[in-house]
């Protein structure tokens, strides 16, 4: 395997890591994920808003795996390794990861590490690793879908949020990543 091959997984993964932090925590995105779904829904009530944000919150770590398991496995298949082994090697790393995501949020304050979390992320990994099993173009068509979902939607919520004022904390970051990962991707394809 080519070190190329590592980077984009290793900048997703440092995306990840970036939002384990105060930035990531729930007071800071509901500062402007609740503006954008008022905005889109005026009509409901704050804590149905709080209860949408929270789902949010949940399938964005079930997105964020699943984009970090086809990572690791295009990485794992682009270095000729058996889809088997890519399988085995990508879950690994991305619940092992989801592990140290978790336990490094019990270092700040404004985080709870939750085992329920880590179920999810490994779900999101696991939902990426069966699509991936003899249908890599699948996977490699999902992961780049996902990312570039990512990059755009979170490059209109950070217009969104220039205009009416509201900081962006972590989405400049998990913009930013989606966005090297695009890239880097691109980069590894055409090379």
């Amino acid at each position: 395997m080519r070190r190329s091959d590592w980077v984009p997984p290793i900048a997703w993964m440092a995306g990840i890591l970036a939002l384990s932090t105060d930035a990531g925590s729930a007071q800071h995105t509901s500062g402007f994920v609740l503006p954008a779904l008022r905005w889109i829904w005026p009509a409901a009530t704050l804590p149905l808003l709080e209860s949408v944000h929270a789902v949010i919150r949940k399938l964005a770590h079930l997105t964020e795996y699943a984009v970090l398991a086809g990572l690791w496995y295009r990485a794992f298949v682009v270095g000729r390794r058996s889809p088997t082994i890519a399988v085995a090697l990508t879950f690994g790393l991305s619940v092992a990861w989801a592990g140290i995501d978790e336990a490094l949020q019990t270092l700040v304050p404004s985080r709870t590490a939750s085992m329920l979390d880590v179920g999810i992320d490994a779900a999101g990994a696991l939902l990426a690793c069966v699509g991936a099993v003899g249908r890599p173009r699948l996977a490699d068509l999902v992961t780049s879908s996902l990312l570039w979902t990512a990059m755009v939607i979170g490059g209109t919520a950070l217009v969104f949020n220039a205009v009416i004022g509201v900081g962006s904390g972590a989405l400049w970051v998990t913009t930013s990543a989606a966005a090297l990962a695009v890239l880097a991707r691109g980069r590894v394809a055409g090379s």
